[in-house]
């Protein structure tokens, strides 16, 4: 009776999602040609609904967060998944700057002439329907939303369980935005269940009418997104970032942006997880970082040479050189200058994000050309990895895949092109 039931229960999230695919299709149609204005009112009017409704965001939030704490969620997890007012604002805030760039779609990239008098252009497009598969993080909602509809695209969007309500609070707000610019609804659909049973449908494409998944959660989702999609992902296992400190660092530099990178918000994908220092300098450099990582309340686990030097670490097991702790916790090795730096990252990295502090110029350019990570940064904190501070108004996330796109995913990463040839009679011979 439970398998019959169960069967039944399928089919109708197979049709519901299959609806939501065809209506998302039909809403990038017209999105595609949809003008800068109306796109931009819309936007708008999305961030307006959003301030507007804020105590109903919040409410529905508060039942995601009581919900989570009953569970027992990590700090980590909490910090993701809890608004405030200003992450509210923040919110708003970052859908009006999306609304404020220029509009890729139709944005001329390239344009060259043939011998034969042929014009060739390349443009920037839409890439059609675009699904987000997310956990926990419910201003996902709003950045994925807006991105997505600036850029010519219908997304479907299906947060995780545990934010639920809130997404569903704020989907309503973006909804009430087209509306308002008379632009179709359908191009920001909200899987309306948690069963996990939508995830595969998606994944299988919808029928053909779903162009790119975008997972962002953690390795459980996005492993499973990797090995099921039928359809191109742009992706990220996870964040497990490099701080490497050379002989060359200015050391309260050195300390202010290992501070930083670890604890200004440990819970993201650009929080540093190891943070290596060049052997030339531990005797002057890594006692003073270390204290302060260790007052702002972080735990060190170093390898035996800074188990020695620090005696308060834990010592590090080969585990650590690959986790990401999403914690105030903190890996720590001494290496052999940047040469050695370069070989740890290549062996253990996620090809997120890296940076060096180092005044040595040659230093700085070896690190830039010998480690292929998709974001990598010269004196300055691995924080930076993110859309808004790259002036992307927002981002759906950090791709660190070598196809189509790869950094933070913004506008230009949501367009894909095609080529407008114009000639005067030409045939060819």
């Amino acid at each position: 009776m439970n398998t019959v039931a169960q069967t039944v229960e399928q089919d109708d999230i197979a049709a519901s999602m299959a609806a939501i695919g065809k209506a998302a299709r039909e809403a990038a149609s017209v999105l595609a040609t949809a003008t800068a204005e109306r796109k931009h009112a819309a936007l708008i009017a999305m961030a307006d609904r959003i301030w507007q409704n804020r105590d109903a965001i919040l409410n529905a939030n508060a039942i995601d967060v009581s919900t989570a704490r009953e569970n027992g969620i990590s700090g980590a997890f909490l910090d993701r998944l809890e608004l405030d007012e200003a992450r509210v604002r923040a919110m708003c805030d970052g859908i009006r700057a999306i609304a404020d760039l220029a509009d890729p779609v139709g944005t001329v990239i390239a344009e060259w002439d043939r011998p034969n008098g042929l014009h060739i252009e390349r443009v920037r497009t839409p890439l059609g329907v675009i699904g987000v598969i997310f956990e926990s993080r419910p201003n996902v909602t709003a950045d994925a939303g807006a991105l997505c509809m600036k850029a010519g695209n219908a997304v479907i969007l299906r947060g995780g369980s545990d934010s639920f309500h809130s997404s569903r609070a704020i989907h309503q707000c973006l909804a009430e935005g087209l509306r308002a610019a008379s632009l179709p609804q359908a191009a920001i659909q909200i899987v309306p269940t948690t069963d996990r049973a939508a995830v595969g449908e998606m994944l299988r494409g919808l029928g053909g009418t779903v162009d790119v998944i975008v997972p962002r959660g953690g390795r459980g989702l996005v492993e499973r997104v990797q090995a099921e999609a039928r359809v191109p992902v742009f992706a990220h296992l996870e964040g497990l970032c490099h701080v490497y400190i050379d002989k060359s660092a200015k050391p309260d530099m050195a300390v202010e942006i290992a501070v930083n990178a670890k604890m200004r918000r440990t819970g993201i994908c650009g929080a540093a997880e190891t943070l290596l220092v060049d052997r030339a300098v531990t005797d002057t450099q890594l006692v003073p970082v270390l204290d302060a990582l260790s007052a702002a309340g972080c735990e060190i686990r170093g390898d035996e040479t800074v188990c020695k030097l620090w005696p308060k670490a834990k010592p590090a097991s080969e585990q650590d050189w690959r986790t990401e702790y999403l914690a105030p916790i903190l890996s720590v090795r001494v290496v052999d200058g940047v040469s050695g730096a370069i070989d740890h990252i290549n062996s253990w990295s996620s090809h997120h994000t890296e940076a060096i502090v180092a005044e040595d110029g040659d230093a700085v350019a070896r690190f830039f050309n010998e480690i292929d990570s998709a974001i990598l940064l010269h004196n300055a904190s691995t924080q930076f990895a993110d859309g808004g501070e790259f002036g992307m108004g927002a981002e759906i996330g950090i791709a660190t895949g070598k196809m189509h796109a790869r950094g933070p995913v913004g506008l230009e990463q949501l367009t894909s092109f095609k080529y407008r040839v114009r000639g005067s009679g030409q045939v060819r011979p």
